[in-house]
């Protein structure tokens, strides 16, 4: 099984095993962490947004013209950041790292 490495926004790093398939906005709520998503993936909020850290950006698919649009509105957004719930684990992504930026902003006003 793949390893998602989260850095949270205290500092602390949590690595947590996910399956193939999910996104990392599932894989975060299924480990309890705090990526609230309230768009439920439809890309209609930020709040799952994530960085990712520099030397695995590459590993990644492109973001969609769509997905980057709502990055332009994200609080805090980096050149590596990312929606959590567009980002899809596969066995090539695993060890990926991610931050959890210590914001989010919900576009949906929830």
């Amino acid at each position: 099984m793949p390893s998602i490495n989260f850095i949270l926004p205290n500092g602390s790093k949590q690595t947590v095993e996910a399956r193939a398939g999910q996104s990392i906005l599932e894989v975060a709520q299924q480990a309890g962490l705090d990526m609230e998503g309230a768009c439920e993936a439809s890309m209609a909020c930020s709040t799952c947004h994530v960085i990712v850290a520099a030397q695995d950006y590459a590993r990644l698919p492109e973001p969609s013209e769509e997905e980057e649009d709502m990055l332009d509105l994200t609080a805090g957004v980096t050149m590596t950041s990312r929606l959590g719930c567009q980002i899809i684990v596969t066995p090539e992504i695993d060890g990926l790292t991610l931050r959890l930026p210590p914001e989010t902003r919900n576009m949906l006003g929830l």
